[in-house]
């Protein structure tokens, strides 16, 4: 595994970053070009992190992380949000939470009602189609979105408990939101079926990692604080074909 600061990918050479690499690691610049707001914009969204609720299914006990978490259909540009459901994954996806239905309190109306919302949320699901072949970026997606505090209550937060993962999906976009007093954090991404990875850490606001779910695995970091308290706020987006997971589970409620 190499280290390095990051090395961002050229917004236009995205698609091709993801079919070769698995990856494609996107400037704050380049994410609002995307969707194509100015940065305010998407800055306009950043509140919502403080209101988000404890997560009371970590099963190490711990009070480190708060979460939003709702879902939506995208066909091409249209993005359509679901009836509120359960977050579900396979033991296979997640050793330390899978298996369980995990009802989190949902994004607020005002945070999915913003145009910059649509705009970003749509633009990736594009890209993703390209990526994918599809005309146009045109393609069907089952997209699930979470919004993630995790803070230093415990005097160390854990991004990602479950440790180096694949979600399960066919894309997943984790994006910085806010780096807080804080030390730590750094991303790493791994082959899923080699020996090679990278690491670096994400400093700036709306920098995002798109993920090509089915060739990397990623993880990141524990925090702790520099002094007192502070935390690191992320969106983690992910668009999967043919549904939510769980729906092709009988015993899931949704």
């Amino acid at each position: 595994m190499t280290t390095s600061a990051p090395i961002f990918t050229p917004a236009a050479d995205a698609v091709a970053a993801l079919r070769g690499a698995g990856y494609a690691l996107l400037a704050p610049a380049d994410v609002a070009a995307l969707a194509g707001v100015p940065l305010a914009e998407l800055d306009a969204l950043i509140p919502s992190w403080d209101t988000l609720e404890l997560d009371n299914y970590l099963k190490d006990g711990g009070r480190y992380r708060r979460r939003r978490h709702s879902c939506f259909v995208q066909d091409g540009a249209r993005l359509t949000q679901t009836a509120h459901r359960a977050h579900w994954q396979p033991l296979e996806y997640n050793a330390l939470h899978g298996g369980m239905n995990r009802l989190f309190e949902p994004m607020l109306p005002a945070t999915v009602a913003q145009p910059a919302w649509n705009a970003l949320v749509g633009a990736i699901g594009r890209l993703c189609g390209a990526a994918r072949g599809a005309a146009q970026g045109d393609a069907r997606w089952y997209v699930e979105a979470h919004q993630f505090r995790i803070d230093t209550t415990d005097g160390i937060g854990r991004p990602t408990p479950e440790g180096a993962h694949r979600d399960g999906v066919d894309f997943v976009a984790v994006i910085l939101i806010a780096r807080v007093d804080i030390k730590g954090g750094e991303t790493r991404i791994f082959e899923a079926d080699g020996p090679n990875g990278k690491r670096f850490t994400m400093t700036a606001p709306w920098t995002m990692l798109l993920l090509d779910d089915a060739t990397v695995i990623h993880e990141s970091t524990p925090i702790q604080p520099l002094s007192g308290h502070g935390h690191r706020d992320t969106l983690v987006l992910t668009w999967r074909a043919g549904g939510f997971q769980g729906q092709e589970n009988p015993l899931f409620p949704g």
